[in-house]
């Protein structure tokens, strides 16, 4: 079978990301497509991606290219549609929600397979990057421009055969935006197969940290995590890039117990999760969140925000709690309430292990395999 594999763009390193390593991985000689790849921003993961087949679209020349990912959303038709996949028995998209790559032309007896990681939240009103509602003319240029990409999406999502979902959160989203069903699978997590390496051990809690990070991006809230710190004088470090200058804007507001170790690769971040007293995470409809099971790989609780996926993945008063209001006041009394229940490491770790990577290498390729058994009884 002559798989390709599509995904949006290839810029920052993420959980999306992660799933397109661990699906180059099931189809090695794959020919992966993207709108552009740009490696030199990549930096600690620059070096996965090397020896693939990529094939770029006309974007990967444009000037500029990499300051015009958002704005070229619009050309999403143009960039999708132009390739070829006459050649291809399946084409497996993962739908990172930045643009519509299931605009793609598949061949009349082919597989069309859409891993969704959410339906793009820009066009239905969920917490993105940056806030194009702010002024008056993004709203109404925003409005105009996103009624129209809604129809397109919402065509583009009746050209796949087959969803699988990464959350029952998404699921719902794909049956609410896209009128499909979709089998959930749930995300590799690549930590949980490193956790036989890890060491838990009890920690001196005046030394020790809670750890907050990622992709830092306003939906993120890690502003709320920060005024917590300050105002508990807890310790707190801080991974990950920053998007659309928000970096200056948490560094501004940091006090002396805040650190920010910036974008780091496994071993540092391994070494981020043993020594780290829980994760804090307060992302706002999370479409599934691959921190949190992370963390709890090491044995360590989680402090989230009860809202979308993260509710799949973290056992109330078990492997962590969670708070209702984004707020600092009740993030605070969450973390207190972690603090008092003393979560059982063992607990957390067993958790983890339902997301490791060879179990959704497995059920993707089960998944792939029955559905391409489908079209061929069909054809």
């Amino acid at each position: 079978m002559k798989v390709a594999i599509v995904h949006d763009y290839i810029k920052e390193y993420g959980g999306a990301e992660r799933v397109l390593e661990a699906l180059h991985e099931i189809w090695p000689k794959a020919t992966v497509f993207t709108s552009v790849f740009l490696p030199e921003y990549l930096g600690p993961h620059k070096n996965r991606f090397m020896n693939w087949k990529i094939k770029t679209s006309f974007f990967q020349n444009i000037p500029f290219r990499e300051k015009l990912i958002s704005p070229m959303r619009i050309f999403g038709r143009t960039i999708f549609e132009h390739w070829d996949f006459s050649q291809f028995d399946a084409v497996i998209v993962s739908a990172t929600g930045a643009y519509i790559p299931n605009l793609i032309r598949k061949k009349t007896n082919g597989l069309h397979i859409c891993y969704c990681h959410t339906p793009p939240r820009y066009l239905y009103g969920y917490p993105t990057a940056r806030n194009w509602t702010k002024t008056m003319m993004g709203r109404m240029a925003g409005g105009m421009v996103n009624h129209k990409m809604r129809l397109i999406d919402f065509e583009a999502g009746q050209r796949v055969d087959f969803f699988i979902a990464n959350s029952n959160e998404v699921k719902r989203r794909i049956k609410k935006f896209y009128r499909r069903e979709a089998t959930v699978i749930y995300p590799p997590v690549e930590m949980a197969d490193k956790m036989k390496e890890a060491r838990y051990r009890e920690q001196d809690t005046n030394k020790s940290y809670y750890l907050a990070g990622g992709r830092l991006a306003r939906a993120k809230h890690i502003d709320l995590v920060i005024e917590a710190a300050n105002k508990m004088k807890f310790n707190l470090k801080i991974f990950g890039k920053a998007f659309a200058g928000y970096d200056k804007e948490l560094k501004s507001m940091a006090g002396p117990t805040v650190e920010f170790v910036g974008e780091v690769g496994d071993e540092e971040l391994v070494d981020l999760y043993e020594n780290s007293r829980a994760l804090i995470y307060p992302s706002e409809y999370e479409d599934f969140g691959i921190m949190p099971i992370e963390a709890q790989a090491f044995g360590k609780g989680v402090v989230a925000f009860r809202q979308g996926g993260v509710k799949e993945s973290v056992i109330e008063g078990k492997t962590g709690v969670f708070f209702d209001q984004l707020t600092t006041d009740d993030l605070i009394s969450a973390i207190k309430r972690l603090e008092r229940n003393k979560l059982k490491p063992e607990d957390c770790i067993e958790n983890a292990r339902k997301f490791t990577k060879e179990r959704f290498k497995r059920e993707i390729l089960k998944f792939v395999n029955s559905k391409m058994q489908e079209i061929k009884k069909n054809a």
